[in-house]
Parts: C-alpha cells; sequence; structure tokens
C-alpha cells in the first residue's frame, strides 16, 4: 500500500482504488466484485438524517441509468448494518422506493479513513459526503467532496461518469459543461507540420477557434456506448423501483 495513503488516506485520482472487504445491506461486498464495472462509491454522515435520505432515493431514481452506463452504485457510512436496514425499510415504507444498491456498514471507520472520507476538522465520526468515481480497471478517476448540509447533484455525478466514458473512447476531451452526444475537443497536434494541418482542417470545417482547441463529432460506436437521454430531470424522477399497488 502506497505510504501516504497508508498514513493519511489520501487517496489520489489516477490511483488504485484501495481494496476493502465489508458488511453491506446486499451481503459482503468487496472492491474486487467490481472489477469490469464502472463505481461510483460515495459515503454519507448518517442514516435517518434529512440531506441523507433525498439523496438515497435520488441515487435509487437514478440506478437505471447508472446500470447502462456499465456503472454501479454502493454507498458507506460508520452506521451498523441494521441501522441501514431500518433506514432502507424507512424509505420504503414511506415512498415505495427500494434502495437497489448495498450500502456498507464501516462500524470502526477503517474503509471511511482509508478512503478519506472522515474530516477531522468537522467531525471526528460522520463521513462528509464523498464520492468515488472508479473506472472498470480499479482506477480513482474522480473525487468529489461536499460538507455535511449540502445535499449532491446526482445528474451531475451521472453527466460525470458519461463524460469519463466518452472521453476515452474518444481519446479526447470534453469542454465546459459538455453533455452526451456533443462534440469532444480534439487532442493538440504536437508538431508544427500537424499544427498547419489541423489549421486547415478547422478552417475547412469551421470547428474550431485555434489549432489548439478544435472540436470533432465522436464515433458512432461512442455514441452508442454513452447513453444521450440519462440527465434529465424528468426522465430521473420518474426512475426508481416503486411498491407494488
Amino acid at each position: 500500500m502506497d505510504y501516504e495513503l497508508m498514513m493519511n488516506g489520501n487517496v489520489k485520482i489516477g490511483q488504485k482504488a484501495p481494496s476493502f472487504t465489508a458488511e453491506s445491506t446486499y451481503g459482503t461486498v468487496n472492491l474486487d466484485d467490481y472489477k469490469g464495472k464502472w463505481l461510483v462509491f460515495f459515503s454519507h454522515p448518517g442514516d435517518f438524517t434529512p440531506v441523507c435520505t433525498t439523496e438515497m432515493i435520488s441515487f435509487a431514481k437514478a440506478n437505471p441509468y447508472f446500470e447502462k452506463l456499465n456503472t454501479c452504485l454502493l454507498g458507506i457510512s460508520i452506521d451498523s448494518n441494521p441501522s441501514h436496514l431500518a433506514w432502507m425499510k424507512n424509505i420504503y415504507d414511506m415512498t415505495g422506493i427500494v434502495l437497489p444498491f448495498p450500502i456498507i456498514a464501516d462500524r470502526n471507520g477503517s474503509i471511511a479513513r482509508k478512503y478519506g472520507m472522515i474530516s477531522n476538522d468537522i467531525s471526528t465520526t460522520e463521513t462528509v459526503r464523498n464520492v468515488f468515481i472508479i473506472d472498470d480497471k480499479g482506477i480513482v478517476r474522480v473525487i468529489l467532496v461536499y460538507p455535511l448540509n449540502v445535499g449532491r447533484f446526482i445528474p451531475e455525478i451521472l453527466r460525470t461518469v458519461q463524460a469519463l466514458q466518452m472521453a476515452d473512447c474518444t481519446e479526447a476531451s470534453t469542454p465546459a459543461n459538455w453533455l452526451p452526444g456533443q462534440p469532444v475537443i480534439m487532442r493538440p497536434p504536437r508538431t508544427f507540420p500537424l499544427l498547419r494541418e489541423r489549421e486547415n482542417y478547422i478552417n475547412q470545417n469551421n470547428n474550431g477557434m485555434s489549432w489548439y482547441l478544435s472540436f470533432q463529432s465522436p464515433d458512432t460506436k461512442c455514441i452508442n456506448q454513452i447513453e444521450t437521454s440519462c440527465t434529465s430531470e424528468a426522465s430521473l424522477n420518474e426512475a426508481g423501483t416503486k411498491k407494488e399497488q
């Protein structure tokens, strides 16, 4: 294990996600269970709390869209498994929504500390709202951290997964405010002859500002791979598992 990670729980983008095995609401969970899949690994401060409850419901509604992207959801807090189960039942009883993803019971905080999910300046017992997006090779690609009193915007987490997958598929970059189906940024040329070629390409296609900033439409295979209708708030509100009437 990396020394800095061992001492500080300082997980970084680009490193291998730290392994773990833990009890959850769907049985024993191991990080290796998600090999070949993308993973959104997120922490919440506590069960039966208002902001966390809204987030869990939103994640549950968005779960079908994450699944279309070969992406799994996994929650964690330092609450016990019975507490997680009681909270899940309460959500189901009140809304008819089943949380379809596991929630890890990290009672001693070992996993939370390994991932740096506990901010001692805020609380020594509660995890702040962390999100780790881990790719299908087990590499940490994105780290998001929210304070205790601000809920996460789930469509943006979904869009981020889509952007990562599109960037990987096209070997390009996504611009600010990118949404699925929109052009991506081409890699800048590395030599002067290629720079001149790129300028001619931009002049002919009117698809860039300069040799270092030009756009292209993704390949059809990439467009087909990335769902284009996942970030609609209305669609997310209609999703989720409902109680049978």
